[in-house]
């Protein structure tokens, strides 16, 4: 399977994509899409996939409260970009996986969390609740949809609730739920 396939799919005929109909610029900008999908693809499979599986986990993250903006687009491509994928490549990436879960997300969320779940080592796996963490806290806090879809990430992952708790401990600040309420001493006090 190749690894658009993978995250989309694209047309079994090239031919169909009509590129030949559309101006210099658009084509231009197709054959350097072709080139990433093409370094894309001369990856290993399985590191392929685990950048695949990660890109979606990040999209459903974004995703959670039924739009992903664009300080959350940014925190995905950075989070790529800090293991190494270029930034041309996370761009792709990142958009490639929003797309899909726009558009397939509810039915495909528990299937790649899942699969990203037996490929990875368990570092990997709280690497990417945190990075999903980092990525619903971008627009400054995490709603009670965030929260829930965190949770439900986590346990997909196979992440033990201590493992979750210690992660989203360090997000507490963000989530929405404790904004405005002070502290138990100053509500009693």
């Amino acid at each position: 399977m190749s690894f658009l396939r993978f995250l989309g799919g694209r047309p079994a005929d090239q031919s169909s994509a009509g590129v030949a109909d559309r101006p210099a610029s658009l084509t231009e900008e197709t054959e350097a899409i072709r080139r990433i999908v093409t370094r894309l693809e001369s990856l290993p499979p399985e590191q392929a996939r685990l950048l695949a599986g990660l890109a979606y986990i990040l999209a459903r993250a974004a995703y959670a409260d039924l739009d992903i903006s664009e300080a959350e687009t940014t925190v995905m491509e950075s989070e790529l970009a800090a293991i190494g994928v270029d930034s041309s490549q996370a761009v792709l990436v990142v958009e490639m996986a929003k797309l899909q879960e726009k558009t397939t997300g509810d039915t495909s969320d528990y299937l790649a969390t899942r699969e990203f779940r037996d490929r990875s080592t368990p570092e990997q796996r709280l690497n990417v609740l945190r990075a999903c963490y980092r990525v619903c806290c971008a627009d400054e806090s995490i709603s009670g949809a965030e929260s829930a879809t965190l949770n439900e990430i986590a346990s997909e992952l196979g992440l033990t609730r201590e493992e979750a708790a210690t992660i989203r401990a360090e997000f507490a600040q963000w989530i929405s739920a404790r904004m405005g309420f002070g502290t138990v001493n100053e509500s009693l006090g």
